[in-house]
């Protein structure tokens, strides 16, 4: 039976990606008592790297928050496995850092990072509420618009 974050997951429609395998020397994710920590989550949707390219030069401010939207959607995957597939465990969501690829001049990483916070937001309820960073970038691994990590609380 499907759980209440499984369904809220069908219930908007959203569709998850395959789990990205790490591309470098780490994992996807340690777990230290309750607290989860998920490594970085780029722009890939099932080992297509998408949104590569510069905010500011090549995306839009609306596109980039569907970018970060993307890297949520792999954190949220890589929870999910940690997890032993139970999203149900994940009690909070306690802190994203969003980086943003960007030219000099781009200045709304706070909007691009939105993206991401505001889906876990839907998908979590009041526990997606969370602490953030959204910082710039003047380059990201394979030249991708956004990437994202993220600290769960775990039952």
């Amino acid at each position: 039976m499907a759980g209440r974050i499984e369904a809220r997951l069908k219930e908007l429609g959203i569709e998850l990606p395959q789990a990205a395998a790490p591309v470098a020397a780490y994992v996807p994710y340690t777990q230290s008592g309750n607290t989860l920590y998920v490594s970085g989550q780029v722009t890939v949707w099932n080992g297509e790297r998408r949104f590569v390219g510069k905010l500011g030069q090549d995306f839009t401010v609306e596109q980039g928050q569907q970018a970060a939207r993307l890297c949520a959607l792999n954190i949220i995957v890589q929870a999910k496995a940690a997890c032993g597939g139970d999203l149900d465990r994940v009690v909070r969501v306690l802190r994203l850092g969003g980086f943003v690829n960007g030219t000099p001049d781009f200045h709304d990483h706070p909007l691009v990072i939105n993206g991401a916070s505001e889906l876990m937001m839907q998908v979590f309820g009041d526990a997606g509420k969370h602490a953030r960073a959204a910082v710039g970038a003047p380059s990201l691994p394979g030249n991708v618009a956004v990437e994202v990590d993220a600290i769960l609380e775990l039952a």
